[in-house]
């Protein structure tokens, strides 16, 4: 149905007669045409991006439509930015795709048509069948083991019959199906690499020693310097969980939780070193580990002694000047501090500022539509509180969505005992407030004063915060 619409209403366009018209003409053996249209866009642009880099900025027309032709395109990997969203799009030789997509519901709406269409529609239904998977199977990791693993066997299982069938039907390039197959794979992976310690934070027991040997075995059958997947978020999202799994799955208690933390990180940056040969992939699996430690692990005692590690192995001069941004941002969420002031928007379009708030016990937690899951378990919990601590505030800030679908999702969704601000300007609230991950919580005391600045209100031991 999706597909059959996206041709009624733009396949047969002038722009796609123009462009099956340029095809034909042969003009060169790399030559493609990327376009589309843009329903109730954000801004004028669409972003054609390599590598997570812009390749080109194409405008919309007054018709909110965008096109472009490539005299020379490699085959491969690509996305296309409407900021703040993007998807991934990918062409082989001689591609001509339209995309349509309706800003409001981004995801949900994307929808290819011309030449290279069905592959790039499979893993569009495919993330968005991993998507509704990923909500359903959400407490998957309250599970024993055997629970756990048969949950995710069993959803695999099927993710694996409509990639097969899928591949026999359209019987795609072998360059697509390293795409396609990773699509699949590695959402399955991250799950077993992320059970131990989600586990742990969700229910407090420890399941890392009952772990038998060959849970991990599919790691012997990856290949860690795949070229093709260096930019790929399913593989690079898979590679931070499993450093994450490895380089702390052998440290017991007899370290303090500092030197835990400064151990488990330096570890972690030499198995990537020594597992990671690819530059380009290495520096990306670098950087999310120093962000992840500095954001996480605020020992300032010890940042020094990490970063020397990071600086050593690390080759991208941008992304070092970037962690000393988030080193700097961190020292001024210290224990005592102010919270850096920041502009936020209430639910009938005020601006306020984040220092009026800061008067009183507050919890501020963050969620965006992309995450449903997320959003509608944090509000849950939010809920119950509120009943505990009615000492507390609670103010939710939502990040990444416009301004216009956050109120659409705060008029369906009604949520009651929260403060519900959007943050218009990200990368102003990323850099003060140092946020990389919709999971942080800040809590400040009855003085405004910060408390704890990177707390996690799923962490079972969150609600010691709040005591």
């Amino acid at each position: 149905m999706k597909i059959d619409f996206l041709k009624k209403y733009l396949c047969f366009t002038t722009i796609l007669a123009s462009l099956i018209s340029c095809n034909s003409n042969k003009e060169g053996e790399y030559v493609a045409y990327f376009g589309g249209e843009i329903i109730n866009p954000n801004n004028p642009y669409v972003l054609f991006c390599k590598d997570n880099e812009v390749i080109d900025s194409i405008k919309l027309d007054d018709n909110n439509r965008f096109f472009i032709k490539f005299d020379s395109l490699a085959p491969g990997l690509y996305s296309f930015k409407h900021e703040p969203e993007y998807q991934y799009v990918f062409f082989d030789k001689n591609d001509s795709i339209m995309v349509r997509v309706n800003s409001r519901d981004f995801d949900n709406s994307v929808a290819f048509c011309g030449r290279g269409d069905l592959k790039n529609n499979f893993l569009m239904d495919l993330y968005l069948k991993q998507e509704k998977d990923r909500n359903s199977t959400f407490d998957a990791f309250d599970y024993d083991l055997n629970k756990f693993s048969e949950t995710v066997d069993s959803s695999y299982e099927k993710m694996q019959v409509f990639y097969t069938n899928k591949k026999n039907e359209i019987k795609w390039s072998d360059e697509f199906d390293v795409i396609a197959k990773a699509a699949v794979d590695f959402n399955y992976y991250s799950k077993k690499e992320l059970y131990p310690m989600i586990h742990k934070i969700r229910t407090g027991n420890d399941a890392y020693e009952s772990i038998p040997k060959d849970f991990y075995n599919f790691r012997k059958n990856i290949d860690f310097n795949t070229e093709t997947l260096s930019s790929y978020s399913p593989f690079v999202m898979y590679l931070s969980h499993m450093l994450n799994n490895m380089g702390t799955i052998n440290y017991h208690n007899h370290f303090t939780e500092a030197d835990l933390a400064l151990k488990t990180n330096i570890n972690k940056l030499n198995i990537a070193d020594t597992l990671i040969k690819n530059e380009k992939l290495k520096n990306v699996i670098l950087n999310n580990i120093a962000f992840t430690y500095l954001l996480e692990d605020q020992n300032m005692a010890y940042n020094q002694e990490f970063l020397k590690t990071y600086y050593k192995y690390s080759t991208d001069k941008s992304q070092k000047n970037e962690i000393n941004k988030i080193g700097n941002a961190i020292q001024s969420l210290k224990v005592g501090n102010d919270l850096p002031e920041v502009e936020l928007l209430d639910a009938k379009g005020k601006k306020v500022s984040s220092k009026s708030l800061a008067t009183k016990n507050t919890v501020i937690f963050f969620w965006t539509s992309r995450a449903k899951s997320h959003f509608e378990a944090v509000h849950k919990k939010i809920i119950n509180f509120k009943k505990q601590y009615p000492n507390y505030q609670f103010i939710a800030i939502n990040l990444n969505d416009s301004e216009e679908q956050w109120k659409k999702i705060l008029s369906s969704y009604k949520f009651v005992g929260t403060t519900e601000l959007h943050a218009s300007d990200f990368e102003n609230i990323k850099y003060k407030w140092a946020i990389n991950k919709i999971h942080r919580t800040i809590i400040l005391d009855k003085n405004g004063k910060i408390k704890n600045a990177f707390a996690n209100i799923f962490d079972s031991q969150f609600e010691d915060n709040l005591k």
